[in-house]
């Protein structure tokens, strides 16, 4: 049975359903950001509760069997803040009583997250999990060479938004989702040149690639999630300089810089689900 995906509207979350089992997926969290701005003089409340009520009211909505997190879960890197210490146990202890099973694939953000979360949370690989077929990772590292077994590999790490200028001079910002179809080939001489597999003039990559991993590559698509902490803010994709814009392939990971993702076929969708145009578009639009 072929896994169905399909985005929880108008919430940043989506749902995989594979056999008779279905899974909510969300990613970058962010619990204790607020401790950050406070260094920097501006005061907020935590926003846990908030962030809390909206994830139960989804989990009510949807009833799966498990909740993947993407990553991101904290929001500093490598220490841990006061607040965090606070925040992140009671809400994964809350959550479990709405849900049974939590996954969490750390982040960049995650260092030690093992020490905050209850021992019925658990923690994977940071390469990720398949689940239904569907390759689920952050986005801030190399997934398992296995994830080329997926059609459809979802991440975080992104934060995609996009930004307009209306004509009073204000700007107005929408989270959004990133679909992109994929290039196999380039994306399997990438994580082979990562596992530090050695390609010949006359190699055939997919070959190499199953001859030395056992994988047969399906790969197709990407989809790229919104942040789950909706008051973060985030990347304005339309406003890359270009398409091929450095700055802007630095930041969202080695997937995207291998060359492995069709950027000018990118689809932009709002969080409703709404087709918005190819990103190539956004960004025409962007410079007028």
């Amino acid at each position: 049975m072929t896994a169905v995906i399909r985005l929880v509207s108008p919430y940043p979350a989506l749902t995989i359903i594979s056999e008779d089992e279905k899974v909510l997926v969300i990613s970058d969290i962010h619990l204790g950001w607020e401790a950050s701005l406070s260094e920097r003089g501006i005061h907020l409340p935590s926003q846990m509760n908030r962030l809390l009520k909206r994830l139960e009211q989804i989990l009510m909505l949807e009833k799966p069997d498990q909740l993947i997190i993407l990553g991101d879960v904290k929001h500093t890197v490598e220490k841990i803040e006061v607040e965090e210490w606070r925040d992140i146990p009671v809400f994964f202890e809350k959550l479990l009583n709405r849900v049974g099973q939590i996954k969490v694939v750390p982040g960049n953000h995650d260092g030690n997250i093992d020490v905050l979360l209850p021992s019925k949370v658990e923690v994977t690989s940071q390469r990720g999990v398949i689940f239904g077929g569907v390759g689920l990772f952050h986005g801030h590292t190399w997934p398992d060479i296995k994830m080329l077994e997926c059609e459809t590999l979802i991440i975080g790490h992104v934060h995609p938004v996009i930004s307009f200028k209306d004509p009073a001079g204000f700007h107005i910002t929408s989270q959004v989702w990133i679909r992109a179809s994929c290039n196999k080939l380039a994306l399997i001489r990438a994580m082979l040149k990562h596992y530090k597999v050695r390609l010949g003039a006359n190699d055939d990559p997919e070959r190499v690639l199953k001859e030395r991993f056992m994988v047969e590559p399906r790969v197709k698509n990407l989809i790229v999630m919104p942040s789950f902490n909706d008051a973060l803010g985030g990347r304005a994709i339309n406003r890359a300089l270009t398409l091929k814009d450095e700055i802007f392939r630095d930041f969202i990971g080695p997937v995207f810089r291998s060359g492995g993702v069709n950027l000018d076929k990118t689809e932009i969708y709002l969080l409703d689900g709404t087709f918005i145009g190819s990103l190539n578009r956004l960004i025409a639009l962007n410079e007028h």
